[in-house]
């Protein structure tokens, strides 16, 4: 028996790809309901697959942002209003003194209405890139192919990402200043509470002059406070406020921190995926192409088998 070439080339083709033989196609009978053939409610497998393209990793981030943003706008706000009122109750009393601070904690309360409103944005466009680079929701819309373009928004969010990171490390910093600075007054006044009450040394020796952190000048008046007056100045609903609301902001600013660290991991990760994913579908391009040549070598084979017998 003479095998001819035709013959051999169908037979070296279902040799080396096995997948091209005809396949057989069971009945499946229909089921009565919204019953999955799995023996689970259709709803069901709804909520599951729509619960599967959630990316909980960039939730968690977008809350945590969010809530770290709120309390340092939020409370910084308010304590820096109340930190004026301080100053010029009882540090300062002439306007002139504290002019250029007054300008400046202004310019930080439209700064921070600014942040609020940079962030709120952000957040929600990381948020959305996070639904649109996940697994997941790629196996809800069916097949996803990636662009240069994607790619390249990806790779500037996480450089964006970066920076914001680095700027609110800054912050983060920052807003421990004034934390400290109400630390140091209240840990003077509760010095000056146990002299009067252990009756050992008059507590009107004992002072802190606000003049030496720079934030007014040295010609301020009075620019101290020293004994009943600055245990009076710790007793006020202003500085109790300020105080605590400054260790809630600096609080923020670190959950703000560790939001943007943990969103720079999840962009890292998707940048990585859709580069990935990018080689993947050049692959797949390149076996399409393949399997559509050796497909068209097996039909022209059938049309020389038919024509030779």
């Amino acid at each position: 028996m003479v095998i001819t070439r035709p013959e051999m080339e169908i037979g070296r083709y279902h040799w080396m790809y096995r997948s091209s033989r005809p396949h057989r196609y069971h009945h499946v009978p229909a089921l009565r309901g919204n019953v999955s053939p799995l023996g689970i409610q259709g709803c069901f497998e709804c909520c599951i697959k729509c619960l599967g393209g959630v990316p909980y990793a960039s939730l968690v981030a977008t809350i945590l942002c969010f809530s770290g943003v709120a309390l340092f706008c939020g409370c910084g706000h308010v304590a820096l209003t109340g930190t004026v009122s301080i100053l010029e109750q009882h540090f300062s009393t002439t306007a002139s003194d504290h002019a250029l601070l007054s300008e400046v904690i202004q310019l930080m309360q439209y700064v921070i209405y600014g942040i609020a409103s940079f962030f709120f944005l952000y957040g929600i466009i990381l948020l959305a890139e996070g639904f649109y680079t996940t697994s997941a929701v790629k196996e809800l819309h069916g097949e996803f192919k990636t662009t240069a373009c994607g790619r390249c928004i990806s790779g500037m969010f996480v450089f964006l990402t970066y920076v914001l990171g680095v700027a609110w490390l800054g912050v983060f910093g920052f807003s421990a200043v004034p934390v400290f600075m109400f630390y140091n007054i209240w840990s003077t006044c509760e010095v000056i509470k146990s002299l009067q009450t252990n009756m050992t040394v008059p507590g009107d020796q004992i002072c802190v002059d606000i003049r030496q952190y720079g934030i007014i000048p040295w010609n301020a008046v009075p620019g101290k406070a020293c004994g009943p007056i600055l245990e009076n100045i710790c007793n006020t609903n202003e500085f109790y406020m300020s105080y605590h609301l400054f260790i809630v902001a600096c609080a923020g600013a670190g959950a703000t921190v560790i939001a943007l660290i943990h969103f720079l991991m999840i962009l890292s990760s998707n940048w990585a995926y859709l580069k990935d994913a990018s080689k993947m579908q050049a692959y797949q391009d390149i076996k399409a192409k393949e399997e559509q040549e050796l497909q068209d070598i097996q039909s022209r084979s059938k049309e020389q088998l038919n024509s030779y017998t």
